[in-house]
């Protein structure tokens, strides 16, 4: 699918050069690229830095998410 328009960027994941217009995956140059990259998002390969402090209510839900039993590991 040819839009005529041409910019020619690299895949952020894959770094192989295409043209943006004609990828419906934007901004990566397939979907298997697409995939990949959000796969790291849901695997926390991937985070977005917070420069808030977390609660201590926050920090306690938190740890119960990662050792739902209670137990401690020490």
């Amino acid at each position: 699918m040819s839009t005529g328009k041409s910019l020619k960027v690299k895949c952020p994941k894959c770094k192989t050069e295409f043209n943006y217009y004609d990828s419906e995956q934007r901004p990566f140059c397939s979907e298997r690229c697409k995939q990949v990259d959000l796969g790291h998002w849901f695997t926390e390969n991937y985070r977005v830095p917070s420069r808030e402090q977390l609660s201590e209510d926050d920090l306690d839900k938190v740890i119960s998410k990662i050792n739902p039993s209670g137990e401690n590991d020490h």
